[in-house]
Order: structure tokens, then C-alpha cells, then sequence
């Protein structure tokens, strides 16, 4: 029989149980990478997630930030400049 090493390196976040988190977790955690008091690779250590996991959360919420201050200054969306072009010079 042919026997099969591991090429991968130990990595304690895959070595813990999946978790479910809560969107107020991810937000705080989030929050807490961009507050800059340590780095993105010790909080995801404290934290038990991978970076990339990190990375993907910070991305959904500064886009949903966006969106939500977007909707909020009243800025005219693509659609609304094409029905009203004069919308666009305003």
C-alpha cells in the first residue's frame, strides 16, 4: 500500500470545532481589527478564525456600510439617473 503524507502545515484554526457567529460577533470583531490595537493576525488567533475569514467579514460590512450611507445622503442610484437624467447635474 502507498502511504500519504500531509503537506499542510498545522494551522489551530482548522484544527477547532466549525462555529456559527453571530452577526453582532462579526461585527465587533470586525470593529476590532479597525481600531488597529493589534494586529489582524493576533485577533484572528484570540479570535479562532483564519484571516481569510476575517478579510471576507470586513469586506461585507464596510460594503453594507456603504450601501446604508448611500441610501441615507439620498445620492441618485444608476436607475434614478436613467429615468431622470437631469438627476445627475444635481
Amino acid at each position: 500500500m502507498r502511504e500519504t503524507r500531509s503537506r499542510c502545515a498545522y494551522n489551530p484554526a482548522r484544527s477547532l470545532p466549525s462555529r456559527q457567529f453571530s452577526a453582532e460577533e462579526k461585527i465587533r470583531i470586525v470593529l476590532e481589527g479597525l481600531r488597529g490595537e493589534e494586529s489582524i493576525a493576533e485577533l484572528c488567533r484570540r479570535q479562532g478564525i483564519t484571516t481569510s475569514m476575517y478579510y471576507g467579514w470586513s469586506k461585507e460590512f464596510l460594503e453594507a456600510e456603504k450601501a446604508r450611507l448611500t441610501r441615507q445622503t439620498g445620492a441618485p442610484r444608476p436607475a434614478a439617473i436613467a429615468v431622470h437624467p437631469n438627476l445627475a447635474e444635481v
